[in-house]
């Protein structure tokens, strides 16, 4: 059905494409979803992400903007940026690092705990709702079988 750069065959199929581009299309539902959510919140969506990453930072060691940096995937540069403007937000504090203090050390703000709450139940709300469409998509797109979902996604809410 598809070919390579070189004209050989790949062995991709049609029901393969379908099934990928299912999945894509859900992951994209989603991300619209978030960052409507997190824009009615009064938060770009890149500060969402960066409270969502130091809230669940399960790491033995106290965030970082280095931590962020990459977990964001963004220059650590640009991680500094965003940190600094969501201190001068309200929504993040640093404090030097005990251990090392070199090391910039990041808090959540009451604030940003309390927008992070009501960001997430409404997220996993959407997750309910979406997750059985992105499962089927998904284990399509492994087997590399033709999406016929049951049911169509439902409308992200306005």
């Amino acid at each position: 059905m598809s070919a390579t750069r070189n004209g050989e065959d790949d062995g991709l199929s049609q029901a393969q494409y379908a099934s990928l581009a299912a999945f894509r299309y859900c992951l994209r539902r989603f991300q619209a979803f978030s960052e409507g959510e997190a824009a009615r919140a009064g938060l770009p969506s890149q500060q969402h992400q960066a409270l969502l990453t130091l809230a669940g930072h399960a790491g033995s060691r106290p965030a970082t903007v280095g931590l962020l940096a990459e977990q964001l995937l963004i220059a650590p540069h640009t991680a500094a940026e965003l940190v600094a403007r969501m201190v001068d937000g309200g929504l993040l504090t640093k404090a030097r690092g005990v251990e090392d203090r070199r090391r910039t050390e990041l808090s959540l703000t009451p604030r940003a705990s309390a927008l992070l709450h009501d960001l997430t139940a409404a997220h996993l709300r959407e997750l309910r709702d979406l997750g059985p469409a992105l499962v089927g998509a998904l284990g399509a797109a492994l087997t590399g079988a033709a999406e016929k979902p049951t049911q169509s996604p439902p409308t992200t809410r306005a």
